[in-house]
Formats: structure tokens, sequence, C-alpha cells
């Protein structure tokens, strides 16, 4: 019996990654499919990033990717992929300017591109469409770019729940229609995962409502390797209060390093500084997991702001300036009650990215060939804490350069396609068309809220022993609670069976933060031990989790390490 659908490379997931992993396949002559759960180039991270993007251009200040890798290295607390991370700054430019080339809009002065200064750089570095909407330009961009590509075929609404996996090669995947509630199978020689990270199973979060672990849940049912997924990253200063409608809790980044926004605590007192980073009241460059550490000590000593964070205070500034630079966005914010030169804002972290995720070699490839991942579901590049504006960066860089080794990689591959491979994922599916479940709709909904509240309150920001052990025995009895398949949907759109395959993917997801927290006795980066505060130089490894049959392993293993020069600034070009 053949697939439903043939393709050579499948691309899970449509944020830029996923975009960039398509595009590249297809213009390397593979005929492509780009699905995504949501709709194509509109789900995801990208479409909510409203901010900047690392490149080391050297168009606002003398610069080389040199140095943006040691930022990167620095920010990363010694845990970096050093080979993973000189590829992202090497090739960050290159991706800019074919971005440019494809009329993205990056924002110019004096007819070169505009660049700025971000938390963690020791450049003007940063590229911008505007300062709250360079996520929907880069979407909109390679949208664009995505429906002028001849071989590349799109499906939207569709859940892939497997990758099919046949004498241990991909041999494609199974997905879940969700028009009609049944199951597609996909016949493809490569699969590229980019369906994003896992922060949405944090009570506080900046995510989609898709990024619940899909990606990194899918590839270790696959059997690859995941690495140091204990690294979940806080924005520090995410809104906290008065309350903010249709506006993204972590706009105010650039609002603080731009026009030099002070951080206080309950007494008006500037504190990051006594936490190990030396800050000027003019120039805030604490990388994120500092200036995190720093408010949450603040609050525990009884120093916070009323809803329990800190205060984001431009009070010192001129409402001229501030039209200045952000214009009608002042005016947005007047409409929510919010005057920035009368008083300052509430701010708290934020879960907001993963440093973790799929364990990939250079070329994008995990452990099982024919299995590729991109953009925010790999692991490694960032260590343990992500330098400010590296996040597109890597989406641009890995999508394209997994898209180009899948495509590559279909020549040598033979065809192995095998219907009985399929049988138990498609079997999951029919299952649930046939009997009720408890589990089904409102059920689910509310274990979610219940896995959130309890990895912000367990596995956050601060984590101990005996808080650890208390979350991983209640994510393994909610794994347990589900079954082993959906419940029937109760209307014509298969809503309740994607959210019991969704749970699963944030269950396995939670669990495998919760074992790898559990097994670094320290604390690095955004990784926090109560019981373990100082760093121990001892466990400069990273943790490697893989899935045997339905329980979790963690592993140690040696950092890979690259050689390189820093070029001297003169030399940039």
């Amino acid at each position: 019996m053949t697939a439903d659908v043939t393709t050579d490379v499948l691309v899970v997931g449509s944020g830029a990654a996923g975009m960039y992993a398509a595009l590249a396949a297809a213009r390397n002559n593979a005929d492509t499919i780009l699905v995504d759960k949501s709709l194509i180039g509109r789900g995801g991270a990208t479409i909510m990033a409203q901010m900047t993007v690392a490149a080391a251009v050297s168009e606002q200040e003398p610069d080389h990717w040199t140095h943006h890798l040691r930022d990167t290295l620095d920010s990363g607390r010694g845990l970096c992929n050093e080979e993973l991370a000189a590829i992202l700054c090497e090739e960050a430019p290159i991706r800019i300017r074919e971005l440019d080339d494809w009329k993205i809009g990056w924002a110019r002065e004096d007819n070169h591109m505009k660049q700025v200064m971000a938390p963690g750089h020791g450049r003007e570095r940063c590229v911008y469409v505007d300062f709250l909407n360079t996520g929907p330009a880069v979407a909109r961009t390679l949208r664009t770019q995505v429906g002028r590509t001849g071989n590349l075929r799109r499906a939207s609404e569709l859940l892939i729940t497997n990758i099919v996996v046949n004498d241990d090669q991909v041999m494609g995947a199974v997905g879940l229609s969700m028009a009609t509630g049944t199951p597609v199978t996909i016949q493809a020689k490569a699969v590229v995962l980019a369906a994003g990270g896992l922060t949405r199973l944090y009570r506080r979060n900046s995510a989609s409502v898709n990024m619940g672990g899909d990606s990194y849940a899918l590839a270790l049912r696959a059997g690859a390797e995941l690495i140091d997924m204990e690294f979940v990253q806080f924005f520090p200063i995410g809104h906290l209060a008065p309350r903010l409608v249709g506006m993204d809790p972590i706009m105010w980044d650039p609002f603080r390093y731009k026009l030099g926004g002070r951080l206080l605590n309950s007494e008006g007192d500037e504190f990051v500084h006594n936490y190990g980073h030396l800050e000027t009241s003019d120039k805030y460059t604490a990388p994120r997991d500092v200036a995190s550490f720093a408010i949450l000590q603040e609050v525990a000593a009884g120093r916070g702001s009323p809803a329990g964070g800190a205060y984001l205070s431009f009070e010192h500034i001129p409402e001229t300036t501030l039209r200045a630079a952000f214009g009608p966005v002042i005016d947005r914010l007047a409409a929510n009650d919010i005057d920035l030169t009368r008083r300052g804002i509430e701010v708290s972290p934020i879960a907001h990215y993963h440093m973790g995720g799929v364990r990939v070699n250079s070329n994008m490839e995990t452990s099982v060939p024919g299995l590729f991942a991109a953009g925010e579901a790999v692991g490694g590049a960032n260590g343990a804490n992500r330098l400010s504006g590296n996040a597109l960066s890597e989406a641009f860089v890995f999508g394209e350069r997994a898209g180009r080794f899948a495509a590559a990689a279909i020549e040598k591959r033979v065809n192995l396609w095998s219907h009985d491979a399929t049988r138990l994922a498609v079997d999951e599916i029919t299952a649930g068309l046939h009997v009720n479940s408890r589990q089904s709709g409102p059920g689910l909904a509310g274990m979610l809220v219940t896995l959130q509240e309890l990895m912000w309150r367990d596995v956050g920001l601060l984590r101990t022993a005996n808080n650890l052990t208390s979350a991983r025995t209640l994510v393994r009895d909610m794994r347990r609670e589900i079954g082993n398949h959906p419940g029937a949907s109760d209307h014509r759109f298969a809503i309740s069976m994607q959210d019991w395959f969704d749970m699963r993917n944030s269950l396995i997801t939670a669990e495998a933060i919760i074992a790898s927290a559990q097994t670094r006795t320290e604390s690095r980066g955004a990784h926090q031990r109560d019981d373990f505060p100082l760093t121990d130089p001892e466990q400069t490894y990273n943790l490697i989790t893989c899935l045997n049959g339905e329980d979790l392993s963690v592993t140690k293993a040696p950092l890979v390490s690259k050689s390189f020069d820093l070029i001297p600034l003169e030399a940039a070009e």
C-alpha cells in the first residue's frame, strides 16, 4: 500500500526556520512539502518576534563574526556547542543580506543598515525592521518566497503525530488532518523538525499556543537525542502590571536598551549591578539570566513591586524623546492607561526561549539518518543562556542548512516505505474515531493549566531537588492518565484530538526538562538550583536525553569545541 502523499523532503513547522528550510530544500531540487498544524507562516514564535536580529554585517560600526561568536560563547556560560555557534555567527550576515535582497525592509540610516546594541553584545550589531514589527516582516517576506517556489507544496492544519522510522532510518511521517480527524501518511526521504520551542509549558510565557514541545517529543519518539533540556530562558522584563491588552509582554527590551530604562526595586534603587554585572545608567548590557536572577532575588528579599516583580522606569526621559523613538506605540500604551513619563510599569521574568533541544551535527542531522532539525528545535548553539538577538539568526541559518543538507541526503536514500511501519501511528488516530474518552476537551484543558502551574512553580527560575522530584512524579502520573490514544472529536474539526497529541508531546517534553534539571546539580545560566547555588567547573559538560521505551535516561557528554582566531575589528569588512 502506498502513502497518501509522497515527497523528497518534509518540513514540519512553518516559522522562520521551517520556511527557510523548505525554501533551501526546494531550491536544491528536492520536491518539498511544508506542513503546519496552524496556518503556514502565521503560527509559532517568528510572527510574534518584535525586536532585533544579531548579525555582524558591519554596517553600523566595524564588526566581525568572530566577535559575535565571542559574545555568544560568553553568554552561553561555557556550554555552547562551539561548532554550531560558529556556524550561526559566520552565516548570519549571509542570511541577513539575502533577506535584504528579498525586500524585507531592514531599517536604514544614512544609506546603510541601522544596527543597535543589545544586552550581552560588545558592538552595535542587531538589525531590525521596526522595533515592534521585525517578526511579522520576516514571516511576510518568507511567505512570499515560499509562494513563489514551484516545487514546494504547503499544507496547513495538518498535525504531525509521529515521525516514522524503518530499518533505523526516516521514511516519512503520519499526520492528523484537523479538518477531518483522519490520518494522513506521508512518504519522505528526509524530515526536518522546525516546530519551535516549549515555553507554552509555563504559566507566564511569551509563546504562541503551539509552542508545547512538539519537535522535541517527535525527535525522542523517533529515536533521536536531546541536549541540555534544563536550560529554559526567562526573558527578564516581561510585562506584569498594569494590565496590557493587545501588545506583546516582551516589548520592553528595545525601550530599555535604546532609551535607558531604569530597572528599580521598591525602594527606587537600581540593583542589577549587585548581582555580578556592572551596568551604567545609559547602556544596559546584562545578559538575560543575570537580570532574571537579580529580579528574583530582589522579590525574595522583600524589595519587589506590588505585583511581584520590579519597576521599569522611563520617567527621566522626555516625552518628545519617547515619541521620536517609538511614535504611535506611545498612543497605544496610553490606550492601556500607561503613561511612561509619569510612572514605571511592573515587569518580571517570563518563559521565553529554550536553549536545549534536538541534538544535531553541523549538517543539522540527528542521530537518526534522514531526520534533521532547525531553529529553536535545535539545542546546543546557545549553551546555558542565549545571547539577545540570536533567535532569528539561528532560525535563518539553521533552517537554510537543514533544508540544504536534507536535499543533499535524499540522493543517497532508497525507498524504505512500509505500510506496516505506520500502523501504530495510524491506529492511534483511528482509535479515537470510535471510542469516547473522559480525557477529551475540557479535561485536557484543565490538565494543561495544571502542568503550566507545576512547571512555573517547581521547574521555573529557581529549582530544588525536592520540587523537581515531586514535579516529575506528577508529570509521570499525567502521562499515564491521558492513555494511549485521543478521545473522539466532538465536531468536524478535530480539536480535542489535537489537544491529546499536544498534551502527549508537552508531558514528555516537560519530563525531559525535569530529568536534566535533576542531573545538573549546580547553577549555571538559565538553570538555577537553590540547593546548589554555585557553578561547578566539574560540570562543564552537556546532558543528553534519550527515550528508552516509555522512560527517559540522561547521560553526560563532552563539549564540542572549535578553535578560532578573534579577527581585529580594524580588519573587519
